[in-house]
């Protein structure tokens, strides 16, 4: 029996998804969550197999969560589910240890075969997803620089940003300036508008 997990911060999917798993034979649902920050300590306490994470889930992001349960269990393998084809979001959650990115408009037996799939120990891409990431280049932002860029797409300011990420405030105004040049952007606004465009953030 394969133990899963699933974490949508819409009630009607989340409900509708365990429905369809429950529906078959091999696959259980053991724990359902509705934010991100939730994630890690109902796995902790289920201990599922496969984990199906929305990548836009309030209090923590779908891969942001995948790094961290990859850090607390290691055995958990997660499959990443997306409403939205941005490319750079692929490459973020491989790098996060996701063994499964999936549009979350995929017919349920392609979720279904990708949790059997992911929990064999394959790798399961929606092709058109893959195909997009090849053509699409790597991110020009150094890590800090997406740090920096994604507080800032939060609203915080400068002193926020500095306190946060112990850096001076000087720091944080090159670091959005480096940013901004960058990408070729008028604004910092317009930055982060493009890296999140690109799935960079």
């Amino acid at each position: 029996m394969i133990r899963v997990m699933i974490a949508e911060d819409v009630r009607l999917l989340r409900e509708s998804l365990a429905a369809v798993l429950e529906l078959e034979d091999d696959l259980t649902v053991v724990a359902t969550v509705e934010r991100g920050d939730e994630i890690v300590d109902a796995a902790a306490h289920a201990l599922p197999d496969v984990a199906l994470l929305d990548i836009d889930l309030p209090g923590l992001d779908g891969i942001a969560a995948a790094a961290r349960l990859r850090e607390r269990l290691p055995r958990c393998r997660t499959v990443i589910l997306t409403g939205l084809s941005r490319p750079g979001h692929l490459r973020r959650a491989l790098t996060a240890g996701a063994s499964g990115f999936l549009l979350k408009h995929s017919v349920p037996q392609t979720i279904v075969d990708a949790i059997r799939k992911v929990a064999a120990g394959e790798r399961v891409v929606d092709p058109q997803l893959a195909l997009a990431a090849l053509e699409t280049p790597d991110s020009p932002l150094p890590a800090r620089e997406v740090d920096v860029l994604r507080l800032a797409a939060t609203g915080a300011g400068p002193d926020e940003i500095a306190a946060t990420l112990f850096l001076s405030v000087g720091t944080v105004r090159n670091y959005l300036s480096s940013a901004i040049t960058r990408l070729d952007a008028r604004n910092r606004v317009d930055a982060i508008r493009i890296a999140t465009d690109q799935g960079w953030l």
